[in-house]
């Protein structure tokens, strides 16, 4: 039978909540210094066109709140996804400091009170070498030039908040990393690995032996060499036994060390990096992500589809914590006793690992009905994109929307949201910024919208305390399953839900989300 949603409107006066910075974007706009540069490194990038490898700079756009007269804020670098190869080169749309999903992220971060700064690091690889472990070796010597750069961003704000005036305005006790896919690798492996012999050997002192190869006689070797690829920080010069220089140390008087690090899809490289007292640690990963696993699984480069290397993703990585003696890395997220609808959420499939967020992205009947799209919180200019399928004679435009046909804003803001409220609380309690306790408890009485009554069986009313423009809710598998154009309304409406299968909902208004029970 064909339901009609019924609004009705009383119109009420009533305010907005009183927002807390590093909670709540309390800043309107933010201000961007594009073409930072941090460092200059050796790329191998020319080496792939014939070329011996070459310095060349790097590049960060540093993000602040405009108006904000803070002059010692929080820090946060991002890194962008891409395979560690080349927008489009990498059979994406994506792969930049400017991927729309990073944009976005630093932007809200900012206007959250924080200094965001998305980071170019050093690509380069070849994904098309003919055996597994030549790709293997490629592949870990780039996600070390990773590591490295990422670690010379964080020197780079140190020095220059001691020796340049701190242009930025940044406090550099007080340190975050966001990594998107491959950007992700980066970052949890920045965040676990404590020196070089970290890489190449267990806690026993043992090899580990995927990051060791045969150069043809029979022997064994690191396939990264700190006196050739410089040591994991890039503190120090690396050059090869024929004076290739492959690394250019920079910064050696800083500390590299950050406090928190939150990935959307990446992955560990080893789980023998991992250790207690290691950085707190916030994860979002698909459980049917088919390039990275998330569990322990071997890697596939999308660009190929080829097995590379065996790594752990966020379901095992937040396994591992949890298996660490009291108090593990995390504890300060269990001890918020954050009960937010997000959390809430998280925690009815996360298996009680605080920090761990299962992305299940369009799911029906526990299965996807989207198995490429891993990573629905990206979008990208389709426009853009068939402009350079035209020009290259390329098709990546249509493979990727094959794979991802409901790619777009629409899709990928509301999971922002969600990474967004779930890493914020847990960011400022790791970084010492606030104290955060029973957020149910705390803005109950702040929140702009109420729903009644919740439980609900059929008609269900929302009271908005304040002027809203469109309400949402989305299954706790992220489907957007119905949304109301508000224009503006103040006050009550009523909508019919009897039509809904029973379960927990989220509805979001505006940026404001809570949880609602619909039963049958």
């Amino acid at each position: 039978m064909k339901r009609t949603l019924t609004l009705t409107l009383v119109f009420a006066a009533c305010t907005l909540h009183a927002q807390e910075r590093y909670l709540d974007e309390i800043f309107e706009n933010v201000t961007v210094t594009e073409d930072v540069e941090y460092a200059v490194n050796i790329s191998v990038i020319p080496a792939l066109q014939g070329l011996p490898p070459m310095a060349m700079p790097q590049l960060m756009d540093v993000y602040q709140p405009e108006g904000d007269e803070e002059t010692a804020r929080p820090l946060i670098l991002v890194f962008h996804t891409g395979n560690f190869l080349p927008q489009y080169a990498n059979s994406s749309a994506l792969g930049t400091r400017k991927d729309s999903a990073v944009v976005e992220l630093c932007e809200r971060f900012a206007r959250m009170g924080y200094v965001t700064a998305s980071v170019d690091y050093r690509l380069g690889w070849n994904p098309l070498a003919g055996t597994q472990e030549e790709r293997t070796f490629q592949l870990i010597n780039a996600a070390y030039r990773g590591v490295q750069d990422a670690r010379t961003a964080v020197r780079y704000f140190r020095m220059n908040a001691a020796e340049m005036d701190n242009t930025f305005g940044i406090d550099p006790e007080k340190v975050a990393m966001f990594g998107d896919g491959t950007g992700g690798y980066i970052t949890l492996a920045s965040a676990a690995i404590a020196g070089w012999n970290d890489i190449i050997l267990d806690n026993e002192g043992n090899p580990i032996e995927v990051f060791w190869y045969d150069p043809g006689d029979g022997s064994s070797i690191p396939m990264v060499i700190e006196s050739f690829n410089g040591d994991p920080e890039a503190k120090n010069d690396g050059f090869t036994p024929d004076s290739v220089q492959l690394c250019i140390g920079h910064y050696p008087e800083y500390s590299s060390e950050f406090n928190f690090q939150m990935n959307m899809g990446g992955a560990l490289g080893s789980d023998k990096w991992l250790d207690a007292g290691d950085p707190a640690m916030v994860s979002f990963h698909c459980p049917h992500d088919p390039f990275a696993p998330y569990a322990t699984g071997v890697l596939v480069v999308p660009t190929t589809q080829e097995p590379v290397i065996e790594v752990t993703g966020a379901y095992g990585v937040h396994t591992l914590i949890n298996s660490f003696d009291a108090p593990n890395n995390n504890d300060v997220f269990q001890s918020l006793n954050l009960a937010d609808d997000v959390s809430l959420a998280a925690n009815e499939i996360n298996e009680g690992m605080d920090g761990l967020y299962p992305v299940l992205n369009s799911y029906v009947d526990g299965a996807p009905t989207e198995p490429f799209d891993s990573s629905p919180w990206q979008w990208w200019d389709v426009a853009m994109t068939q402009m350079v399928d035209t020009a290259n004679g390329s098709n990546i435009a249509a493979t990727q929307l094959s794979l991802n046909p409901t790619m777009g804003p629409e899709e990928a803001l509301p999971w922002l949201d969600i990474i967004q409220a779930y890493t914020a609380p847990r960011m400022a309690a790791a970084l010492g910024l606030t104290e955060v306790e029973n957020v149910s408890e705390t803005n109950a009485s702040k929140a702009s919208f109420t729903i009644f009554p919740n439980p609900t069986s059929g008609l269900t009313t929302f009271d908005l305390k304040s002027p809203a423009i469109q309400a949402s809710m989305y299954s706790l598998d992220g489907r957007l399953v119905r949304q109301w154009p508000l224009v503006g309304i103040q006050g009550q409406f009523s909508v019919e839900l009897g039509d809904l299968p029973g379960g927990t909902y989220i509805v979001q208004i505006d940026g404001e989300s809570q949880r609602i029970s619909v039963t049958r």
